[in-house]
Protein backbone atom coordinates (compact mmCIF):
# COMPACT_ATOMS: atom_id res chain seq x y z
CA UNK A 1 0.00 0.00 0.00
CA UNK A 2 1.34 3.26 -0.58
CA UNK A 3 1.61 6.04 1.83
CA UNK A 4 0.00 9.28 0.75
CA UNK A 5 2.00 12.30 0.30
CA UNK A 6 0.71 15.80 -0.50
CA UNK A 7 2.46 17.28 -3.39
CA UNK A 8 1.84 20.99 -4.07
CA UNK A 9 2.46 22.87 -7.32
CA UNK A 10 3.79 26.00 -7.35
CA UNK A 11 2.13 27.89 -10.26
CA UNK A 12 3.31 30.71 -11.64
CA UNK A 13 0.23 33.34 -13.76
CA UNK A 14 2.64 35.13 -15.90
CA UNK A 15 0.71 34.02 -19.16
CA UNK A 16 -1.63 36.69 -19.67
CA UNK A 17 -0.98 40.16 -21.08
CA UNK A 18 -1.41 43.23 -18.22
CA UNK A 19 -0.85 46.88 -19.13
CA UNK A 20 2.77 47.36 -16.67
CA UNK A 21 4.38 43.99 -19.10
CA UNK A 22 3.06 46.10 -21.92
CA UNK A 23 4.53 49.02 -20.83
CA UNK A 24 8.03 47.34 -19.76
CA UNK A 25 8.43 44.94 -22.44
CA UNK A 26 6.23 45.59 -25.31
CA UNK A 27 2.57 45.36 -26.34
CA UNK A 28 1.24 41.93 -25.64
CA UNK A 29 3.79 40.92 -23.73
CA UNK A 30 3.77 37.44 -21.59
CA UNK A 31 6.28 34.66 -20.26
CA UNK A 32 6.05 32.95 -23.34
CA UNK A 33 7.85 35.95 -25.40
CA UNK A 34 11.08 34.87 -23.13
CA UNK A 35 10.10 30.90 -23.47
CA UNK A 36 9.67 31.33 -27.84
CA UNK A 37 12.84 33.99 -28.11
CA UNK A 38 14.88 31.60 -26.53
CA UNK A 39 18.57 30.07 -28.18
CA UNK A 40 20.68 26.91 -27.27
CA UNK A 41 23.70 28.26 -25.97
CA UNK A 42 25.96 25.72 -26.51
CA UNK A 43 25.77 21.92 -27.96
CA UNK A 44 23.41 19.95 -27.11
CA UNK A 45 21.21 22.72 -25.08
CA UNK A 46 17.91 22.00 -24.99
CA UNK A 47 16.25 25.83 -25.91
CA UNK A 48 13.64 26.26 -27.42
CA UNK A 49 11.61 24.22 -25.12
CA UNK A 50 8.12 23.93 -26.89
CA UNK A 51 5.02 23.03 -25.00
CA UNK A 52 2.79 19.87 -25.46
CA UNK A 53 -0.47 19.09 -24.71
CA UNK A 54 -1.51 22.79 -23.69
CA UNK A 55 0.43 24.33 -25.82
CA UNK A 56 1.23 28.10 -25.58
CA UNK A 57 -2.12 28.95 -23.49
CA UNK A 58 -3.77 32.24 -22.12
CA UNK A 59 -4.59 31.50 -17.84
CA UNK A 60 -7.61 34.31 -19.47
CA UNK A 61 -8.93 31.13 -20.59
CA UNK A 62 -11.24 28.81 -17.98
CA UNK A 63 -10.55 25.68 -20.07
CA UNK A 64 -6.42 26.30 -20.08
CA UNK A 65 -6.95 26.54 -16.27
CA UNK A 66 -9.18 23.69 -16.31
CA UNK A 67 -6.62 21.67 -18.49
CA UNK A 68 -4.02 22.12 -16.33
CA UNK A 69 -5.54 21.03 -13.24
CA UNK A 70 -7.10 18.10 -14.94
CA UNK A 71 -3.49 16.96 -15.56
CA UNK A 72 -2.43 17.89 -12.29
CA UNK A 73 -5.14 16.01 -10.68
CA UNK A 74 -4.33 13.01 -13.00
CA UNK A 75 -0.89 13.02 -11.69
CA UNK A 76 -1.35 13.09 -8.17
CA UNK A 77 -0.54 16.83 -6.94
CA UNK A 78 -2.70 17.91 -4.93
CA UNK A 79 -3.04 20.97 -5.68
CA UNK A 80 -1.24 24.32 -7.22
CA UNK A 81 0.34 27.45 -4.94
CA UNK A 82 -0.33 30.12 -6.83
CA UNK A 83 2.21 33.14 -6.83
CA UNK A 84 0.73 36.43 -5.34
CA UNK A 85 1.86 39.64 -6.07
CA UNK A 86 1.08 42.51 -3.39
CA UNK A 87 4.03 45.19 -3.47
CA UNK A 88 1.99 47.35 -0.84
CA UNK A 89 -0.72 50.21 -0.25
CA UNK A 90 -2.84 47.85 -2.23
CA UNK A 91 -0.93 47.46 -5.43
CA UNK A 92 -1.12 44.19 -7.41
CA UNK A 93 0.02 42.45 -10.44
CA UNK A 94 -0.72 39.16 -12.40
CA UNK A 95 -4.07 38.76 -9.71
CA UNK A 96 -6.41 37.83 -13.11
CA UNK A 97 -6.42 33.99 -13.10
CA UNK A 98 -6.78 33.71 -9.11
CA UNK A 99 -9.16 35.65 -9.11
CA UNK A 100 -11.05 33.95 -11.94
CA UNK A 101 -10.75 30.68 -10.26
CA UNK A 102 -11.73 32.26 -7.14
CA UNK A 103 -14.92 33.81 -8.06
CA UNK A 104 -15.89 31.48 -10.55
CA UNK A 105 -15.25 28.19 -8.53
CA UNK A 106 -13.46 26.46 -11.75
CA UNK A 107 -11.47 24.51 -11.67
CA UNK A 108 -12.39 22.31 -8.61
CA UNK A 109 -8.96 21.86 -7.62
CA UNK A 110 -7.46 22.47 -4.29
CA UNK A 111 -4.76 25.89 -4.45
CA UNK A 112 -3.08 28.07 -1.69
CA UNK A 113 -1.23 31.35 -2.15
CA UNK A 114 3.03 31.90 -2.43
CA UNK A 115 3.64 35.63 -1.32
CA UNK A 116 6.18 37.11 -4.00
CA UNK A 117 7.18 39.32 -1.81
CA UNK A 118 10.46 40.89 -3.85
CA UNK A 119 10.97 44.43 -6.56
CA UNK A 120 10.39 43.49 -9.86
CA UNK A 121 13.38 44.73 -11.83
CA UNK A 122 14.97 44.79 -15.07
CA UNK A 123 18.03 43.12 -14.80
CA UNK A 124 21.00 44.67 -16.27
CA UNK A 125 23.51 41.74 -17.02
CA UNK A 126 26.30 43.51 -18.91
CA UNK A 127 27.26 45.14 -15.53
CA UNK A 128 26.74 42.45 -13.19
CA UNK A 129 23.47 43.41 -11.81
CA UNK A 130 24.83 47.09 -10.22
CA UNK A 131 22.05 49.65 -11.45
CA UNK A 132 19.50 47.51 -12.18
CA UNK A 133 16.48 49.33 -13.49
CA UNK A 134 13.37 49.41 -10.99
CA UNK A 135 10.22 48.37 -12.52
CA UNK A 136 7.76 47.95 -9.40
CA UNK A 137 9.02 48.15 -5.90
CA UNK A 138 7.98 45.70 -2.91
CA UNK A 139 6.82 47.98 -0.05
CA UNK A 140 6.03 47.32 3.31
CA UNK A 141 3.77 50.13 4.43
CA UNK A 142 3.14 48.75 8.03
CA UNK A 143 0.04 47.13 9.92
CA UNK A 144 -3.40 49.15 8.07
CA UNK A 145 -1.73 47.96 4.75
CA UNK A 146 -1.16 44.20 6.52
CA UNK A 147 -4.70 44.29 7.19
CA UNK A 148 -5.56 45.75 3.97
CA UNK A 149 -3.61 42.25 2.32
CA UNK A 150 -5.32 39.97 4.79
CA UNK A 151 -8.96 41.59 3.80
CA UNK A 152 -7.94 40.97 -0.02
CA UNK A 153 -6.66 37.41 0.58
CA UNK A 154 -9.56 36.51 3.03
CA UNK A 155 -12.27 35.48 0.85
CA UNK A 156 -9.63 32.16 -0.58
CA UNK A 157 -9.10 30.94 2.98
CA UNK A 158 -12.85 30.97 3.48
CA UNK A 159 -13.14 29.18 -0.28
CA UNK A 160 -13.74 25.10 0.24
CA UNK A 161 -10.52 24.39 -2.20
CA UNK A 162 -7.85 25.88 -0.04
CA UNK A 163 -5.23 24.08 1.36
CA UNK A 164 -4.74 23.68 4.69
CA UNK A 165 -2.74 22.33 7.62
CA UNK A 166 -3.95 21.13 10.53
CA UNK A 167 -7.44 22.71 9.53
CA UNK A 168 -4.81 26.19 9.26
CA UNK A 169 -4.75 28.00 5.41
CA UNK A 170 -1.08 27.37 4.26
CA UNK A 171 0.35 31.01 3.15
CA UNK A 172 3.77 30.74 1.70
CA UNK A 173 6.28 33.81 1.92
CA UNK A 174 9.37 33.75 -0.55
CA UNK A 175 11.92 35.64 0.99
CA UNK A 176 11.03 35.95 4.15
CA UNK A 177 14.63 37.60 5.57
CA UNK A 178 14.33 40.57 3.75
CA UNK A 179 11.01 41.62 5.28
CA UNK A 180 12.34 43.46 8.47
CA UNK A 181 8.82 43.48 9.73
CA UNK A 182 7.96 39.80 9.14
CA UNK A 183 7.19 38.72 12.71
CA UNK A 184 4.61 41.44 13.62
CA UNK A 185 3.06 41.23 10.03
CA UNK A 186 2.50 36.96 10.98
CA UNK A 187 0.80 38.73 14.56
CA UNK A 188 -1.16 40.67 12.38
CA UNK A 189 -2.42 38.02 10.30
CA UNK A 190 -2.74 35.55 13.09
CA UNK A 191 -4.77 37.73 14.89
CA UNK A 192 -7.06 39.39 12.14
CA UNK A 193 -7.84 34.94 11.13
CA UNK A 194 -8.82 34.68 14.86
CA UNK A 195 -10.98 37.38 14.32
CA UNK A 196 -12.82 36.07 11.27
CA UNK A 197 -13.42 32.72 12.53
CA UNK A 198 -10.33 31.04 11.45
CA UNK A 199 -8.04 28.43 13.46
CA UNK A 200 -5.07 30.10 12.36
CA UNK A 201 -2.72 30.43 9.37
CA UNK A 202 0.06 28.11 8.70
CA UNK A 203 2.97 30.55 7.40
CA UNK A 204 5.40 28.49 5.52
CA UNK A 205 8.71 30.69 4.62
CA UNK A 206 10.80 29.73 1.56
CA UNK A 207 14.96 29.43 1.67
CA UNK A 208 17.57 26.95 1.46
CA UNK A 209 18.36 24.54 4.71
CA UNK A 210 21.36 27.03 6.36
CA UNK A 211 18.21 29.09 7.13
CA UNK A 212 15.57 27.12 8.18
CA UNK A 213 15.84 27.96 11.50
CA UNK A 214 16.21 31.60 10.74
CA UNK A 215 12.80 31.38 9.26
CA UNK A 216 11.24 29.50 12.35
CA UNK A 217 12.75 31.95 14.91
CA UNK A 218 10.92 34.93 13.13
CA UNK A 219 7.53 32.79 14.03
CA UNK A 220 6.53 30.78 11.02
CA UNK A 221 5.57 27.40 11.38
CA UNK A 222 7.70 25.59 8.51
CA UNK A 223 10.57 26.36 6.10
CA UNK A 224 9.95 25.28 2.57
CA UNK A 225 13.85 23.76 1.79
CA UNK A 226 14.47 25.55 -1.59
CA UNK A 227 18.05 24.63 -2.07
CA UNK A 228 17.81 24.41 -5.77
CA UNK A 229 21.31 25.70 -6.66
CA UNK A 230 23.00 24.49 -3.52
CA UNK A 231 25.51 22.69 -6.33
CA UNK A 232 27.17 26.23 -7.39
CA UNK A 233 28.21 26.44 -3.58
CA UNK A 234 29.60 23.18 -2.71
CA UNK A 235 32.02 23.95 -5.73
CA UNK A 236 35.87 24.46 -4.71
CA UNK A 237 37.35 28.08 -4.69
CA UNK A 238 39.06 27.41 -8.20
CA UNK A 239 35.97 26.15 -10.08
CA UNK A 240 34.09 29.15 -8.65
CA UNK A 241 36.81 31.48 -9.73
CA UNK A 242 36.51 29.90 -13.03
CA UNK A 243 33.03 29.60 -13.54
CA UNK A 244 32.75 33.62 -12.39
CA UNK A 245 35.09 34.05 -15.19
CA UNK A 246 33.17 32.51 -17.77
CA UNK A 247 30.75 34.53 -17.10
CA UNK A 248 31.99 37.79 -16.96
CA UNK A 249 35.35 37.80 -19.51
CA UNK A 250 33.38 34.89 -22.14
CA UNK A 251 30.12 35.36 -21.37
CA UNK A 252 29.19 31.75 -20.76
CA UNK A 253 26.45 30.03 -18.58
CA UNK A 254 27.12 28.20 -15.35
CA UNK A 255 26.48 24.63 -16.44
CA UNK A 256 26.18 22.11 -13.98
CA UNK A 257 25.26 18.54 -15.02
CA UNK A 258 21.36 17.88 -12.99
CA UNK A 259 22.95 14.54 -12.25
CA UNK A 260 25.50 16.20 -10.17
CA UNK A 261 22.92 18.97 -8.67
CA UNK A 262 20.19 16.50 -7.66
CA UNK A 263 22.84 15.28 -4.76
CA UNK A 264 22.21 18.30 -3.18
CA UNK A 265 18.38 19.48 -3.51
CA UNK A 266 17.47 17.92 -0.28
CA UNK A 267 19.16 17.72 3.39
CA UNK A 268 18.66 16.01 6.43
CA UNK A 269 16.73 18.81 7.83
CA UNK A 270 14.08 17.82 5.26
CA UNK A 271 12.86 15.46 7.49
CA UNK A 272 12.22 17.68 10.87
CA UNK A 273 8.42 18.22 11.19
CA UNK A 274 8.83 22.13 10.10
CA UNK A 275 10.68 21.46 7.02
CA UNK A 276 9.02 21.08 3.76
CA UNK A 277 10.85 19.52 0.85
CA UNK A 278 11.12 20.71 -2.70
CA UNK A 279 11.40 18.40 -5.66
CA UNK A 280 13.07 20.36 -9.14
CA UNK A 281 12.22 18.72 -12.26
CA UNK A 282 15.25 21.02 -13.95
CA UNK A 283 17.02 24.49 -14.16
CA UNK A 284 17.19 26.58 -17.13
CA UNK A 285 16.95 30.49 -16.64
CA UNK A 286 18.69 31.41 -19.94
CA UNK A 287 15.56 32.58 -21.49
CA UNK A 288 15.54 35.16 -19.07
CA UNK A 289 19.07 35.74 -18.64
CA UNK A 290 20.46 34.46 -21.84
CA UNK A 291 24.06 33.70 -21.01
CA UNK A 292 24.52 35.25 -17.57
CA UNK A 293 22.08 32.69 -15.80
CA UNK A 294 22.72 29.15 -13.97
CA UNK A 295 21.94 25.94 -16.47
CA UNK A 296 21.73 22.33 -15.38
CA UNK A 297 21.94 19.75 -18.06
CA UNK A 298 21.00 16.12 -18.47
CA UNK A 299 17.63 16.23 -16.52
CA UNK A 300 15.43 13.24 -18.08
CA UNK A 301 11.89 12.01 -16.21
CA UNK A 302 14.41 8.98 -15.07
CA UNK A 303 16.37 11.32 -13.02
CA UNK A 304 13.63 13.52 -11.68
CA UNK A 305 12.25 9.71 -10.65
CA UNK A 306 14.82 9.06 -8.10
CA UNK A 307 15.35 12.45 -6.83
CA UNK A 308 11.76 12.30 -6.20
CA UNK A 309 12.22 8.85 -4.24
CA UNK A 310 15.31 10.39 -2.03
CA UNK A 311 12.91 13.10 -0.97
CA UNK A 312 10.65 10.82 0.14
CA UNK A 313 12.21 9.14 1.72
CA UNK A 314 12.92 12.10 4.19
CA UNK A 315 9.11 12.54 4.94
CA UNK A 316 8.37 8.81 5.13
CA UNK A 317 8.47 9.13 9.52
CA UNK A 318 6.29 12.66 9.64
CA UNK A 319 2.28 12.50 9.93
CA UNK A 320 0.25 12.13 7.48
CA UNK A 321 -0.80 16.09 7.42
CA UNK A 322 2.92 17.08 7.27
CA UNK A 323 4.08 14.45 4.11
CA UNK A 324 4.45 17.82 2.29
CA UNK A 325 6.24 18.56 -1.16
CA UNK A 326 6.87 21.48 -2.94
CA UNK A 327 7.13 21.14 -6.47
CA UNK A 328 9.18 23.77 -8.16
CA UNK A 329 7.29 24.50 -10.53
CA UNK A 330 4.09 23.58 -12.09
CA UNK A 331 4.31 26.22 -14.81
CA UNK A 332 8.11 27.86 -14.66
CA UNK A 333 9.05 27.71 -18.70
CA UNK A 334 11.38 30.64 -18.43
CA UNK A 335 12.92 29.16 -15.50
CA UNK A 336 12.91 25.09 -17.41
CA UNK A 337 11.14 23.83 -14.33
CA UNK A 338 8.33 23.07 -15.52
CA UNK A 339 6.01 19.51 -15.11
CA UNK A 340 3.82 20.33 -18.07
CA UNK A 341 4.25 18.43 -20.97
CA UNK A 342 7.08 19.21 -23.70
CA UNK A 343 7.65 18.39 -26.97
CA UNK A 344 10.82 16.58 -25.96
CA UNK A 345 9.73 14.44 -22.92
CA UNK A 346 5.48 14.79 -23.17
CA UNK A 347 4.21 13.99 -20.09
CA UNK A 348 7.71 11.91 -18.70
CA UNK A 349 7.94 14.40 -15.68
CA UNK A 350 4.43 13.80 -14.75
CA UNK A 351 4.01 10.05 -15.00
CA UNK A 352 8.02 10.42 -13.24
CA UNK A 353 6.46 11.88 -10.55
CA UNK A 354 3.21 9.65 -10.14
CA UNK A 355 5.29 6.23 -10.12
CA UNK A 356 7.62 7.64 -7.27
CA UNK A 357 4.91 8.02 -5.28
CA UNK A 358 2.89 4.93 -6.42
CA UNK A 359 6.09 2.97 -5.46
CA UNK A 360 6.33 4.93 -2.15
CA UNK A 361 5.28 1.96 0.54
Amino acid sequence: MSIKVRAIALYLPQFHPIPENDRWWGEGFTEWENVKAAKPLFRGHYQPRVPADLGYYDLRDPEARQAQADLARRYGIEGFCYWHYWFGNGKKLLERPFEEVLRSGHPDFPFCLAWANHSWKQKLWNNDGKGDKLLIEQTYPGIEDYTAHFYNVLPAFRDKRYITVDGKPLFAVFVPLEFPDVSRFIAVWRELARQNGLPGIYFVGQGNHRICKQIIDLGFDACNNTSLLAVHERQNLLRRVWLQFKVRTLHRPRIYRYSEAMKYFSAPADSELDVIPSVFPNWDHSPRSGNKGIILTGSTPALFKRHVQQVLERIRNKPEEHRIVMIKSWNEWGEGNYMEPDQKFGQGYLQAFREAVETFK
